[in-house]
């Protein structure tokens, strides 16, 4: 899943929510020289990228991608996800989505110190072009993948996925619903498991 998912499926506790944020920019047991709340968050985050990139359904959206764009299918289908959740912010949350994106930019603010280096550099960019809130848009979704195109100086053409969101829209809009439904209750099972190992740990 893109930031946004990864953000919402957290939880209220802000720490665990930065942890499944920056969870990318830190390798192996390198985790370990973090708080323990930021720990929890890089766990699940690698527990739900093991359960999505697993998933049956997950797996069916990358097949609709993968003649055009081989590997990095995966990714583009995290990033339409990411435009799901925030399109349909109303069904899964009772915060306005702008209020629960910059509550969730002054949280990273207050702590950027405690950030892993590719993220104090991303999250000024990410809060001044406010990212999260234009992933409702396709058009937001198109800059985007413009910039994952530019990482991979043009190799993955995944500035041009936008037409396929286009093309399978609905498919990928119901897919995503019914995907959702599963990741977001092994989220919940994982974070109650991984709370009890840190007690068990502790003791």
């Amino acid at each position: 899943m893109n930031f946004l998912a990864h953000i919402y499926l957290s939880g209220n506790n802000k720490l665990i929510t930065i942890g499944n944020f920056v969870a990318d920019g830190i390798r192996g047991n390198k985790y370990k020289l973090y708080p323990t709340e930021i720990q929890k968050g890089i766990i699940l985050h690698r527990h739900i990228d093991t359960f999505t990139d697993a998933h049956p359904i997950f797996r069916q959206c990358t097949k609709r991608l993968h003649e055009g764009y081989g590997h990095y299918s995966g990714v583009i289908v995290d990033i339409f996800f990411d435009h799901f959740l925030a399109k349909n912010w109303t069904t899964y949350s009772n915060v306005p989505l702008a209020t629960y994106i910059d509550d969730f930019y002054s949280s990273l603010s207050e702590h950027i110190e405690i950030l892993p280096p590719r993220f104090k550099k991303l999250t000024p960019i990410m809060i001044e072009g406010n990212w999260l809130l234009s992933y409702a848009k396709v058009e937001g979704i198109q800059l985007v993948l413009n910039g994952m195109n530019k990482r991979t100086n043009g190799r993955s053409k995944m500035n041009e996925a936008t037409k396929e969101l286009i093309a399978h829209y609905d498919a990928f809009e119901t897919d995503f619903t019914l995907f959702f439904k599963d990741l977001m209750a092994f989220s919940e099972e994982k974070q109650v498991e991984i709370e009890k190992q840190f007690q068990t740990n502790k003791a």
